[in-house]
């Protein structure tokens, strides 16, 4: 979340790029995001070399060689002339970016088509200067980046491309708790958060293991993270951002996840986790017909939970947002895929999110869906949690609160009753967690909103009797009448 002082910085520099005539706001994302991860690529070199000096080693895996130093921001931000900056950006620094994956990777084939396009030096000067003030460390600063940027478009929230709030995937990551074997897909990765994140995960719990040797480190780098989106811009962002957070060559490809001519991927993963696009409808010719025959509609929030099924491998786990509609709408396709997760696999838990998460972009009331594939039924209890505050004010602003008070922030109560959902079977459905039985469920239609299940205790209210009512009404009265006469008193 952008706030404070970087804001200002942000909407400093998106005034002086624009000034300048790049008047394409998703162009003026790419480039700004073009510098930050150069920018970054000399952060996490000059931290390499803190290691090696500590170590009294080498440089591990160094970024830079000893011939490419000049193309570090550290050095050509203090050349002081801004044409000659210009031309090593130009010519130097950003082909070096472009090839630096390897030449089968991904990142190389987004990042083949990348331009740069900050049109005088006199421009490049002034918004290094200004990037040069934002801090990188510990934050993925791309992100939220093109999160406040997008605030600046005006599509943003009507085409459903709006980035996820970052507490808000951490909490999905840690909900699920990936491990090293799991082949984790997006099929609307977008900036590739969700990927970032589990891959943050499994190095923060699993470093030795994912490392133990080559081949593990190989299974990490290629063959864990996948993710599929047909923006090229994202798809590039997405690339260096996986970059950036240590995944050499996750398959981000560009696809059209829905469409027809890629209908051919099916049990692949054994956990999805997206927020994908829910604001619009598909045309019948370019959707796959393996999901229309799963689900007949146009709405895309039903067709990506019809393809997450497709993608999983049995035993395979999601967990994916959805706008409360899929919850309990009431079309035959709305129907049809909850009583597939109820009776037909194993949905595990509902957790209801409040109306301001994805502010100031959208104020859809979502939900996160946790479900198992299982081809075979399996549902027992569904676990409903009412999130009432996610750490930030619900309003445009989204300020952040004190994350410490249950008040302000549910998602480590969420996290902590979800990892011990045995202990939920004692909860009152006057709670703010409670287990449901799929009877429940069946006898209701399989409606899976919370508010169906939740039981509201109403306090009874104590009023006095109507005489003592009129009665004080009459004294009041009284009293109104001697100040209007003291008043004419005074006028006379």
């Amino acid at each position: 979340m952008i706030t404070g002082d970087i804001k200002n910085q942000i909407d400093r520099i998106w005034d002086a790029v624009w000034s300048c005539g790049i008047s394409n706001p998703m162009e003026v994302i790419e480039q700004m995001t073009y510098l930050l991860f150069i920018k970054r690529l000399d952060e996490l070199q000059a931290g390499k070399e803190k290691k090696a000096s500590r170590t009294k080693q080498p440089v591990e895996n160094p970024i830079f060689g000893p011939k490419q130093q000049k193309l570090r921001w550290s050095v050509f931000k203090q050349m002081g002339d801004p044409a000659s900056m210009y031309d090593v950006v130009a010519t130097k620094v950003f082909p070096f970016i472009k090839d630096l994956g390897t030449e089968d990777s991904t990142y190389a084939a987004h990042m083949k088509d990348a331009r740069f396009t900050i049109p005088t030096p006199g421009l490049l000067a002034k918004v290094v200067d200004m990037l040069d003030a934002i801090p990188m460390e510990d934050r993925d600063t791309k992100g939220d980046l093109y999160e406040y940027m997008l605030g600046k478009i005006a599509s943003a929230g009507q085409n459903g491309q709006f980035r996820t709030p970052r507490h808000i995937i951490k909490l999905m990551v840690e909900m699920m708790a990936p491990k090293p074997q799991d082949i984790i897909c997006d099929p609307a990765c977008g900036t590739a958060g969700f990927l970032v994140a589990a891959a943050e995960y499994l190095d923060k719990h699993y470093r030795d293991e994912i490392y133990a040797d080559k081949k593990s480190a190989r299974r990490f780098n290629h063959d864990t993270f996948h993710g599929f989106d047909f923006d090229s811009t994202m798809l590039r962002v997405g690339s260096m951002n996986m970059l950036l957070h240590g995944v050499e060559n996750p398959a981000i490809e560009n696809r059209d996840s829905l469409s027809e001519g890629h209908a051919g991927v099916e049990g692949q993963f054994t956990l999805v986790l997206a927020n994908p696009p829910f604001a619009g409808s598909l045309d019948y010719e370019s959707c796959a017909k393996d999901l229309l025959a799963v689900v007949k509609t146009r709405k895309t929030e039903l067709l990506f939970l019809a393809l997450f099924l497709r993608l999983l491998k049995p035993g395979g786990r999601a967990a994916v947002i959805v706008p409360d509609g899929v919850l309990f709408g009431s079309s035959n396709a709305h129907k049809t895929l909850r009583k597939m997760l109820v009776e037909d696999h194993k949905l595990d838990g509902i957790v209801s999110m409040p109306s301001g998460v994805f502010r100031p972009y959208a104020s859809v009331s979502t939900a996160i869906l946790l479900f198992t594939k299982t081809n075979s039924g399996g549902t027992d209890n569904i676990w409903f949690y009412d999130m009432q505050a996610d750490g930030y004010s619900l309003d445009d602003k989204r300020n952040a609160l004190d994350q410490s008070k249950h008040e302000s922030s549910n998602l480590p109560d969420i996290l902590n009753r979800w990892q011990h959902r045995g202990a939920e079977a004692k909860r009152a459905r006057t709670e703010q967690s409670f287990l449901v039985p799929k009877s429940d469920i069946v006898g209701n239609d399989y409606d899976l909103s919370i508010n169906r299940y939740r039981e509201v205790v109403h306090a009874q209210v104590q009023f006095d009797p109507p005489r003592e009512i009129l009665s004080e009404l009459k004294k009041l009265e009284g009293e109104i009448m001697l100040g209007m006469e003291e008043l004419e008193r005074m006028l006379q």
